[in-house]
């Protein structure tokens, strides 16, 4: 279903709300089910980090009947979605979708959808098919504007996941073409979110803004909210003012139904809890530290080229707490070379002045390939030793990509290891057992229990 005389929103609309449990594959619902799971996971985590904890803090007189994951308590629908969407990206260990949108797809659509459907009691077959909604909605969205709006400035995550929590809601609450419609043109005058505030308390909170902006706009329309047909695709509408240096290109907007972007671009989900721009390098110093058994003493020198991409998002070269570090490819790469891993304790305050770790990074330097699309996550990483030898490794992809992804294990266990950073306990076995096979829970609030 191409865009057609009626718009963007309009095509869009019929799509989202007329997308039912038969419709989606079998394959799309598998990996919104590991989606949901992951992104669960994280939040957990995130619940106890400092972007969580700001948020949960500031919501901290408000009472209510939403689960707030991680924590002993609830909060209003709409405050606990924002409190789950900021916490699940506040470690930036969430899924990405580079192939699709240049962001974070899962984490901006899994509070609403967890929140609306413990309040509506749907099923877990409901929540994937809404889902599935948001994900094509978001790829839908961002196909025209890409790559120039992630290179004007904009953070994806918060300006194009507000369209998916907005249509994956629509489809969960069962609205009207005409209604959906409506709540697209409706968030389309909510995007915001800079990449300027990358390394900030503020990038996590961006994905809270997002997931509640795209739920009150669902939530306004059913009610009968109105907005112009034509605010995304007309005249300084959000394709023509977010659209960054580029024309917009409708011919890019995929064929809704036919062209499954969950299923042939895909979700990406990180191994490292860090700017994924750094993964492939990560993954390189790993692997060249194993097999020429490389200690931080014997450093003189390492270099990493990567696009131009990870450049801009890579700010900080000596980062002076967890949130910039997770933006740093210097403390990283030392990181991975001196510990061989990158897991949540590298971003704890007390470790980012690690001797070994420092020896290293005030040898690092990063280079752009001008050859690489800017978008591009390849790296190459070239050490040198101490003796002269120099050791070098191209690597294209990070672990855990679409076409690559993490075992069910290896999933299960960044999921253990998110859940014991959880500032409340957490029943694992029995979280694992309902999100695993969410498609067999009849009531998303079961679900939640454990959680």
């Amino acid at each position: 279903m191409p865009a057609g005389e009626s718009g963007v929103a309009t095509d869009l609309a019929a799509f989202v709300v007329s997308l039912s449990d038969d419709d989606v594959p079998d394959d799309a619902r598998r990996l919104a089910e590991r989606a949901i799971l992951d992104t669960v996971g994280v939040t957990l985590a995130g619940a106890g980090a400092e972007g969580g904890t700001v948020a949960g803090s500031a919501t901290a007189a408000e009472t209510g009947e939403t689960t707030v994951l991680g924590r002993d308590r609830q909060l209003p629908l709409s405050d606990a979605v924002l409190v789950n969407a900021t916490a699940g990206h506040a470690l930036d260990f969430d899924d990405v979708a580079l192939a699709a949108m240049d962001g974070h797809p899962s984490v901006p659509m899994v509070a609403p959808l967890l929140a609306v459907g413990e309040r509506e009691g749907a099923s877990g077959r409901d929540v994937l098919t809404a889902f599935v909604a948001g994900f094509e909605a978001q790829h839908y969205l961002s196909r025209p504007i890409s790559p120039g709006h992630y290179e004007g400035g904009w953070h994806a995550t918060s300006t194009i996941g507000l369209f998916g929590a907005t249509a994956a809601v629509a489809n969960l609450l069962g609205l009207s073409p005409g209604h959906a419609e409506h709540a697209l043109n409706i968030a389309a005058s909510m995007p915001a979110g800079l990449k300027r505030n990358f390394g900030t308390t503020t990038k996590s909170i961006h994905a809270g803004q997002a997931a509640r902006s795209g739920t009150t706009a669902a939530l306004l329309a059913a009610e009968g909210a109105t907005a112009d047909s034509r605010a995304i695709d007309g005249d300084r509408g959000f394709f023509d003012l977010y659209r960054g240096d580029r024309e917009p290109d409708l011919e890019r907007v995929p064929d809704l139904g036919s062209h499954w972007a969950l299923c042939e671009d895909g979700i990406d989900v990180k191994k490292y809890p860090c700017c994924y721009y750094t993964h492939t390098a990560i993954y390189a110093a790993i692997e060249l530290a194993e097999e020429y058994a490389l200690e931080a003493a014997d450093i003189d020198e390492v270099r990493v080229t990567a696009s131009q991409g990870a450049a801009d998002a890579l700010a900080h070269d000596d980062p002076a707490t967890g949130l910039e570090a997770k933006f740093s490819m210097p403390y990283l790469i030392g990181r991975a070379i001196a510990d061989r891993d990158v897991g949540l304790a590298a971003f704890d305050e007390d470790n980012i002045d690690e001797p070994a770790v420092q020896t290293v990074r005030e040898r690092v330097s990063l280079a752009v390939d001008e050859e690489l699309p800017y978008d591009s996550n390849a790296a190459r990483v070239a050490v040198t030793t101490r003796d002269g030898e120099t050791h070098e490794r191209m690597q294209e992809r990070p672990p855990g990509t679409h076409d690559d992804p993490l075992s069910i294990e290896e999933l299960h266990e960044k999921f253990q290891m998110c859940a014991a950073y959880a500032p409340a306990s957490v029943a694992v076995d029995d979280a694992l057992a309902a999100l695993d096979d969410l498609r067999s829970v009849s009531d998303v609030s079961d679900a939640l229990e454990s959680l």
